[in-house]
């Protein structure tokens, strides 16, 4: 294990960076492009521990990729094998942390001829996969839940798939992309009606294969048995990761962030949407299209914030922005109040109650709910020693806090950042910190 320490310094006046490739497009790349036909050939792809695992389980079952350990850089090369070519992996496989990882391989060996078992690291292990079994064995794949609470390892005896239209009982972009992957070797329409809008990255990418989707409101509708075809892929910068930059921009004083190149997905940038309902200064430019997806600029400002409700359709595109916002809301005037995010207690960590547990120990007013919190604002934070729980998100959040805070801040657990951003501490000086990653011992 290893520990991160923080100590915030004066800020420059004027900041640009970039983040690494989009985690979310990163998988479905590997997979898409591994279910066409002919090259792939991907650019900007995360190279991340998350991405890194799903590459190397598309590998076991005879995938064609480039480098599966993703341990060069320039782009990644992926030849086809077609929607039913993987073959049998012969032992199981191992997604780390990655639940994207995990439930998107789960509908795409439903439609293949062969059984395989998925499991993960503890944290992984512990998250539910009932709701992607249910739909699955509704199409007429086997599904086995062996740990409790339907829970890894996952077993999925794969074969012959009839199209169903399941309405989920959660807005899920796992759940629907993990039923249109089995979808594609289903003969007929495949459809999914959800609660609410949830991220549209999988609809996207599957016409950019040569797929026929269809969406109207809340439902996505497939037509199965396309022959996907290999395509140049442009992986624009995370959302996510960007977020964590952004946040510090509106911040810190007399400071102002630009990152560049990123993902501007809708079903993605809640967390801007509510930011500026907060009072942020936040403007987008250079906005362009990259592989079906929005791209552009963004530059955050220092700004006087204050407090919101949020709750509703607009959690879902900033479900992994939370922790965030609720630092952000720390420094706003009043209260801010988060609803509607139960489905932050089945994440890496449950998030509603670690991202309380590190902002209290920091000094801030943070109570957590059923299915939300409720933050008390602008409070002073403080340094203090802080356990990511094993939760990028969680570690990369205090990291941000710390940058306000007086003193330095220590993240234990801090090893976890290489899920989804490797180079995130080597990005923090640029802020005005001192930023030291040490192993423990």
């Amino acid at each position: 294990m290893s520990h991160l320490r923080v100590r915030p310094g004066p800020a420059p006046a004027r900041v640009r960076l970039r983040v690494p490739g989009d985690k979310s497009l990163s998988h479905r790349a590997l997979i898409l492009g591994t279910l066409a036909e002919g090259l792939t050939t991907i650019h900007g792809l995360l190279r991340a521990e998350d991405v890194v695992h799903t590459a190397e389980a598309l590998a076991q079952m005879g995938a064609r990729i480039s480098d599966p350990g993703l341990s060069t850089d320039g782009p990644m090369l992926v030849e086809g094998v077609g929607r039913q070519g993987l073959t049998s992996p012969g032992c199981a496989l191992n997604l780390g942390n990655s639940g994207t990882g995990l439930r998107l391989l789960m509908g795409v060996i439903a439609g293949q001829n062969f059984t395989a078992t998925l499991y993960g690291d503890d944290s992984l292990n512990r998250r539910p996969m009932g709701r992607v079994a249910e739909p699955l064995m509704q199409m007429g794949a086997f599904v086995e839940c062996s740990g409790p609470r339907s829970t890894p390892p996952v077993t999925v005896h794969g074969g012959r798939l009839q199209a169903i239209h399941y309405h989920s009982p959660l807005a899920s972009a796992q759940v629907k992309s993990a039923i249109l992957l089995a979808g594609l070797n289903a003969a007929g329409e495949t459809a999914v009606t959800e609660p609410a809008r949830s991220r549209d990255h999988t609809e996207r990418m599957l016409r950019a294969f040569g797929a026929q989707v269809a969406v109207e409101g809340l439902t996505v509708r497939l037509q199965g048995e396309p022959t996907l075809r290999g395509q140049q892929i442009m992986i624009p910068g995370d959302f996510s990761s960007a977020a964590f930059f952004l946040v510090a921009g509106c911040l810190l004083p007399g400071i102002e962030v630009t990152v560049e190149n990123v993902l501007l997905n809708p079903t993605r940038t809640g967390l801007l949407t509510v930011l500026q309902e907060m009072g942020a200064r936040i403007e987008i430019t250079g906005e362009h299209e990259a592989t079906g997806e929005p791209v552009g600029n963004i530059t955050a400002r220092s700004s006087a914030l204050q407090g919101v409700e949020v709750g509703g359709e607009i959690i879902p595109t900033m479900i992994d922005e939370i922790p965030l916002l609720a630092l952000a809301a720390t420094q706003a005037q009043g209260q801010t109040v988060v609803r509607d995010a139960g489905e932050l207690r089945v994440k890496e960590s449950d998030r509603l109650a670690t991202t309380t547990e590190a902002l209290r120990i920091l000094g801030a007013q943070v109570t957590a709910t059923e299915d939300g919190l409720v933050i008390a604002g602008p409070t002073p934070l403080r340094g203090g020693e802080v356990d990511s729980h094993g939760d990028h998100r969680i570690a990369m959040t205090a990291a941000i806090a710390a940058l306000l805070a007086e003193g330095p801040t220590v993240i234990h657990r801090a090893e976890c950042i290489a899920t989804s951003f490797p180079d995130f501490v080597r990005h923090l000086p640029a802020l005005g910190a001192e930023a030291e990653l040490k192993n423990d011992g």
